[in-house]
């Protein structure tokens, strides 16, 4: 049964507010028609962009009023360099990125992956994975390998978002080499004077030096609230 309702207003009858509808009813907004929102009203059109929060360690995700969504990123912890005879680079840290249109809590937790440390004799420490609640998280990169022919730590691995991207590789040779970059950031510098570079940012692995591995960069998150 259709039937049709032509009015220039509709205003509740006590108060200042009325329900349309019923759950799981769907209203059709035809072809060339608008709806006009002059007002405050929510829900009409596309989501509106409100706010960012930027978490560069662990805590706890609190949502503001009015938020019901949001596009979130994180990032794992970038791989430590190995500066022994042989050396390997860190590897990036993976990333998933995730639209959260339902069920994004009025908290959620916060992982943020700690880079991993580099080493003057030995392998490279891997990055720490860095999460959003149970929504998404990205492993962080491997750490460079010494052992035999040097091998430079594996790229981490984005999951559970709906792009999924993974780190950069480390590279492996028997003279300096910079760290593998993240989604945001490059590696750490490879330097044959002997300096320790680690600065290595965002989830980019370690470099290696002569002698010495550079700490791959702390991994991130980065929460964009829309209502």
């Amino acid at each position: 049964m259709t039937s049709e309702l032509k009015v220039d207003k509709i205003s509740p009858a006590s108060g200042t507010s009325f329900t349309l509808g019923d759950s799981g009813d769907t209203f059709t907004v035809p072809s060339g028609a608008t709806i006009a929102n002059s007002g405050t009203a929510t829900g009409f059109g596309d989501p509106t962009l409100t706010s960012v929060q930027v978490f560069t360690s662990s805590g706890t995700y609190t949502r503001p009023t009015g938020v019901t969504k949001a596009l979130v990123y994180v990032t794992g912890a970038g791989g430590g360099g190995s500066g022994s005879g042989n050396r390997a680079a860190g590897g990036g840290g993976g990333t998933a990125i995730k639209w959260i249109s339902t069920g994004l809590g009025a908290t959620e937790t916060v992982t943020i992956g700690t880079g991993g440390a580099g080493s003057s004799s030995g392998n490279g420490s891997g990055g720490g994975t860095s999460s959003f609640g149970s929504h998404c998280s990205a492993t962080g990169g491997g750490g460079g390998v010494v052992a035999g022919d040097p091998v430079g730590g594996a790229g981490g691995v984005g999951s559970s978002g709906d792009v999924n991207i993974t780190g950069g590789g480390g590279g492996a040779q028997h003279t300096a080499t910079a760290g593998a970059d993240s989604f945001w950031s490059g590696g750490g510098r490879g330097d044959d004077s002997g300096s320790d570079y680690s600065d290595a940012a965002n989830g980019g692995g370690g470099g290696v030096s002569l002698g010495l591995g550079g700490d791959g960069g702390n991994g991130l998150c980065w929460v964009l609230e829309y209502k």
